[in-house]
């Protein structure tokens, strides 16, 4: 609804602002109750975009402008595989805030990367992403590695030589949904494995340079 005339501008009944906090509340308790099984179906993913293309008045917030990017994007072609179904489960968590069981075994607050950076190579190397991409959806992140002669891991083992941390909401890893790879990560290098923990950042860098 708009006040294109501004008729309604001093009215205690009508304000923009107010409403759009509003329809954010709702917009989060909508996405609580879509990940409250744990998993995103397809319908809801579908119910979600409606929603926000019919209530918001606009998509300025650059979280929920995001996050309704990133549920067109996995749309375009009618469906949601089970990556995306766990790319836009995670996205749901942190956009909501809610937080799932911490891993057992817990570490420092900031993110484990490697320190100091290390070089990143493309050409038969293997990468695993983990978390919300700030680039954009997983499968195109995955897609430019290929181009590059890079492979893409199914999940953190002794065969890949980077995992790389979406930037988006990490500073709750240790209770998101990926935390138990990094963790994993983080045993393996710990025992000897070269494999290297880095942050989207340095990875955009590199991808670009």
């Amino acid at each position: 609804m708009s006040d294109l005339h501004r008729e309604f501008e001093n009215s205690r009944f009508y304000n923009t602002e107010r409403m759009d906090r509003r329809s954010a509340d709702v917009l989060t308790g909508i996405a609580a109750g879509i990940i409250s099984d744990g998993i995103v179906k397809v319908e809801e993913a579908r119910f979600l975009q409606q929603w926000m293309e019919s209530q918001l008045a606009h998509l300025e917030d650059p979280v929920i402008n995001l996050l309704y990017q990133r549920i067109s994007l996995m749309l375009q072609d009618g469906a949601l595989d089970s990556e995306e179904s766990a790319e836009l489960l995670d996205i749901l968590r942190s956009f909501t805030g809610l937080k799932v069981s911490a891993p057992a075994k817990a570490l420092a607050n900031g993110l484990p990367l490697n320190d100091p950076e290390p070089e990143i190579a493309w050409n038969e190397r293997i990468f695993v992403f983990t978390g919300v991409m700030a680039f954009g959806p997983r499968k195109e992140c995955e897609r430019l590695v290929r181009e590059r002669g890079g492979a893409i891991g199914s999940g953190v083992s002794k065969k890949i030589d980077y995992l790389v941390v979406g930037s988006v909401g990490n500073e709750q890893w240790r209770h998101s949904s990926y935390g138990t790879k990094i963790i994993r990560a983080v045993e393996l290098r710990e025992a000897g494995t070269p494999i290297a923990i880095v942050g989207e950042e340095q990875w955009q860098r590199v991808l670009f340079s």
